[in-house]
């Protein structure tokens, strides 16, 4: 899974919008778009940040199994 399918799937899973779950993780609904599209990757503070509010471990956002 790529991390855009990841964190689309995390939204689905929480009933979650883009803007909700920018709101959590602390950036605009327009960077979440972004990765969704895969125009973007998440940076670090974005990426712990993800793990620690809904566990998406970090290695799975960079392909790693």
């Amino acid at each position: 899974m790529t991390y855009s399918e990841i964190i689309r799937q995390v939204m689905i899973e929480q009933k979650l919008s883009q803007q909700k779950f920018a709101e959590a993780i602390g950036v605009n609904q327009t960077t979440v778009s972004q990765w969704l599209l895969g125009n973007k990757k998440p940076g670090f503070d974005s990426i712990r940040l993800m793990y620690e509010k809904f566990g998406i471990e970090p290695n799975a956002l960079f392909g790693i199994d």
